[in-house]
């Protein structure tokens, strides 16, 4: 065995937890991402999805997928900078771009590829990065690529924030980046805090809508349309794998910050471009979030009945205000535990430890969709309070 192979032999956490029979990663679906999925040849109740709007199986999308394969083929064999631009992604992004309030955008193959390639080259060296301290992984991978300065500020805590811009030299560029719905603990950024302060130090903005998009705002344009802040934000990111049922993600600007991007983001310009099925099925879906507003509006209705739930029995939620409800465990074995004993009574959740949190804020991440029924959604709560309870779990 050579070096590398001792050196990562050591790592034996998946194989410990495996042995205790609660391992809950990689778990098969045999179905279509719906509310109920077959698993293991049994239905299982899914509240563990991103398909938010629950589109990821609409007949429109599916179709306009399969008809983006059948004119365009499977693949665009290449990048965009060089073959792999179709009609299909110009046509998207001037719509995406249309969607969000800005000048242009750029679509990425996905979510992740767009804060990688925009944190790691959008500022430079004396320039400053600011992040919230539960900024996603993505951004937080691109802030360690850029030469710029890295600043950290405590979560969605405005005069932490202010402290850190008052570290940074005033004529430097300041980025202040974040998540306009946070994906685990499911708050939103407090936007108008963070413009007030970019507008008093002079610093841009970049929000990540990923998770509120389909969620939030008019027609689901996200955080920054919710609080009519769009203006004020430089840069607004989303992606496609959550309510536009896809894959992928883009980020809009004005014309001279997209012009910038297109020409030297490393993870746009070195990665093949979207496929045509990808591409048109994220078109299709922000049509129909557009022209069916009664989507957003059963989401609301799911996720305020759920809440109110969730509180009145005793679950500790946090400060979330969207369909993700993050359900506080605060200890890892029995996160993997409860979610082990949800499963085989056919809930589906996603477990989150480190590195997604700290070790004293695991939790059980469980998320809506406009598709649940009240019934699927009262299912899945009685089993959550007999799971908890077993474990004294709840307050």
């Amino acid at each position: 065995m050579g070096l590398l192979q001792e050196k990562l032999a050591s790592y034996d956490l998946p194989q410990r937890v495996k042995a205790k029979g609660v391992y809950p990663y990689f778990r098969c679906i045999e179905s279509e991402q719906h509310t109920e999925v077959i698993m293991s040849g049994r239905k299982v109740l899914m509240f563990g999805s991103n398909s938010y709007l629950g589109l990821t199986n609409h007949p429109k999308v599916i179709e306009a997928a399969i008809e983006a394969t059948r004119k365009y083929g499977t693949g665009c064999a290449g990048s965009r900078f060089l073959n792999g631009t179709l009609d299909l992604h110009l046509e998207l992004e001037k719509e995406l771009a249309e969607f969000v309030g800005k000048a242009d955008a750029i679509v990425f193959s996905t979510g992740f590829q767009v804060n990688l390639g925009v944190v790691s080259c959008i500022t430079g060296r004396g320039d400053y990065i600011i992040c919230d301290e539960l900024d996603h992984a993505s951004i937080v991978e691109g802030r360690r690529l850029s030469f710029s300065t890295a600043l950290k500020f405590k979560h969605n805590d405005m005069a932490s924030l202010e402290k850190e811009l008052q570290k940074c030299k005033p004529e430097s560029i300041k980025l202040i980046i974040v998540d306009g719905v946070f994906s685990m603990e499911g708050d939103i950024a407090d936007l108008p805090g963070i413009v007030r302060l970019a507008k008093q130090y002079n610093a841009s903005i970049m929000v990540d809508e990923a998770h509120s998009i389909g969620v939030l705002g008019h027609q689901g344009r996200g955080a920054c349309d919710h609080f009519g802040l769009g203006k004020d934000v430089d840069l607004i990111m989303g992606t496609f794998s959550k309510s536009l049922a896809s894959i992928g993600g883009f980020i809009a600007a004005d014309e001279t910050v997209i012009n910038y991007l297109r020409h030297t983001s490393r993870s746009y310009i070195f990665s093949a471009s979207n496929t045509p099925g990808a591409t048109a099925a994220a078109r299709a879906a922000l049509q129909i979030m557009k022209n069916e507003p009664e989507r957003i509006r059963q989401l609301w209705d799911n996720t305020n009945y759920a809440l109110k739930n969730f509180r009145e029995l005793g679950f500790e939620i946090g400060h979330t205000a969207t369909p993700i409800v993050p359900l506080y465990v605060r200890d890892m074995e029995k996160t993997f535990l409860v979610t082990r004993m949800l499963f085989d009574e056919g809930v589906f959740v996603n477990p989150v430890v480190p590195p997604a949190c700290s070790p004293e804020d695991t939790l059980i991440r469980f998320s809506l969709m406009a598709t649940h029924s009240i019934e699927q959604i009262d299912h899945a709560i009685g089993k959550l309070v007999k799971c908890f309870k077993a474990l004294d779990l709840l307050k």
